[in-house]
């Protein structure tokens, strides 16, 4: 992770930071492509060309925000999808890897 994300994540619970580098890494295992980081308006985003996923973490929990999560609704029945189609992730919720994993690679597509 870059310098800037890594300090941004400092304000948070132990807890909130496992759970980001475990989202951070199931972004990178999902392409082989270059992937550029960066804060985008204070948010952790990882772009390949146009194509972004941000992360956004809270105290209890993790925002996605990924062009196909809508994609896949039906599939994240349990979870939250705001009106905007970011998928919340509580800490009390198991993280679905492998269907994010898909989630991430088709959204950097």
């Amino acid at each position: 992770m870059i310098e800037d994300i890594t300090n941004y994540l400092e304000k948070f619970e132990d807890n909130t930071k496992q759970r980001f580098c475990i989202l951070n890494e199931l972004i990178y295992q999902s392409t082989s492509q270059k992937i550029d980081e960066k804060l985008w308006a204070k948010i952790p985003s990882f772009y390949v060309g146009e194509n972004f996923i941000r992360l956004i973490p809270f105290k209890d929990h993790i925002n996605i925000e990924a062009k196909a999560v809508i994609f896949y609704k039906d599939q994240l029945a349990g979870y939250k999808i705001t009106p905007k189609g970011m998928l919340q992730i509580f800490h009390n919720q198991e993280i679905p890897c492998e269907l994010l994993k898909a989630i991430f690679k088709e959204s950097f597509e």
